[in-house]
């Protein structure tokens, strides 16, 4: 028989192995007893334990908490500083809002001066318009008649017109002419009048405006007395204290002893006007709907947080507010 081949399996648990021959016994020498066959032997084999991979998600976790942590400061702290640009840039609009108003505040000033000499002035130059128009009317007329005069000579002369006709043609223009220049003498005299009149007017007008200031109460009821305007005392007390004159309502906002300066609001004509760093005894001027020059304003006494003065205003524009002369009739 073909010999078996060893198999791996076999030689492991040693079955592969030939059982060993014995060697023949002499003869006559008494038979050994025969091994018993061995017991089969078993060997387990364990596989080796597999071992489990480890992840790293435990290190990460702290990473991306950290990571987290530095992005929500980094955005606290861009929203902080876009936060702090928006309050600059609001702060610097509202400065140079202030600066308009404050621009826009003096102009009205300004124009309120302005308004008041220009209606005063206005009707003196009514006058004025019509003698100039009236000059310049008259120029007009000369000039036309010497051009008809200048005419009518030099056909006298291409027709050779007598000595006495252009003697009289020229005495004719002679005497249009006279009577043109006096015509113009005489206006040329009403217009120095008109302009001196005008000067006065105006002269009167800036004095009226920028006329005497009352330091005093008895110094007030004298120029009530002179002038062509009403006056109105009025005092405030404290900060943010109101009183009204007439249809104007007088609030102070704040005083500065020290330099002798005030600021007031004044309500009227459903607004609100602010007058800010006067000078005591500084006439401020403003206007009101329906008056016929400006209003004006001074306050002679000045103390911490308080204000004494008057309101001038033209004579019967507050017909149902007593004035200073109301106040004290004997004085």
């Amino acid at each position: 028989m073909a010999e078996k081949d060893p198999s791996p399996g076999h030689s492991m648990f040693g079955l592969n192995d030939e059982p060993a021959r014995r060697a023949p016994a002499p003869e006559g020498a008494p038979a050994a007893p025969q091994a018993q066959p061995a017991a089969p032997q078993y060997v387990l084999v364990q596989p080796a334990p597999q071992s489990v991979p480890t992840t790293g998600g435990g290190k990460a976790l702290p990473w991306l908490v950290a990571a987290l942590a530095v992005l929500s400061i980094a955005n606290l702290v861009m929203m902080l500083m876009a936060r702090s640009q928006f309050n600059d840039y609001a702060t610097k609009q509202a400065d140079a809002l202030n600066l308009i108003t404050r621009r826009i505040d003096s102009s009205d000033e300004r124009y309120a001066q302005l308004r008041g000499q220009f209606q005063v002035t206005s009707e003196k130059l009514g006058l004025t318009q019509q003698e100039l128009a009236r000059a310049h009317a008259l120029a007009t007329e000369v000039q036309k008649q010497q051009e008809a005069a200048v005419t009518q000579l030099n056909q006298a002369i291409a027709q050779k017109a007598s000595a006495d006709e252009v003697n009289k043609l020229q005495a004719d223009s002679n005497a249009k002419i006279g009577g043109l220049s006096t015509d113009l003498a005489g206006t040329k005299q009403d217009l120095a009048n008109t302009k001196s009149e005008f000067t006065n007017a105006l002269t009167g007008t800036k004095g009226e405006l920028n006329g005497a200031i009352a330091r005093t109460h008895d110094e007030l009821v004298a120029l009530a007395h002179k002038g062509d305007r009403d006056y109105f005392e009025f005092t405030l007390p404290r900060k943010k204290a109101q009183q009204k004159v007439g249809t104007v309502t007088v609030e102070l906002e704040k005083t500065d002893p020290k330099k002798n300066v005030f600021s007031v609001f004044l309500y009227c004509d459903d607004k609100k006007i602010e007058r800010s760093n006067k000078a005591m005894n500084e006439p401020v001027y403003f206007l009101v709907q329906g008056a016929s020059s400006a209003l004006e304003l001074v306050v002679n006494k000045l103390g911490k947080d308080t204000i004494s003065g008057y309101m001038s205003t033209p004579k019967g524009f507050f017909p149902n507010t007593t004035n200073v002369l109301g106040q004290r009739p004997g004085a």
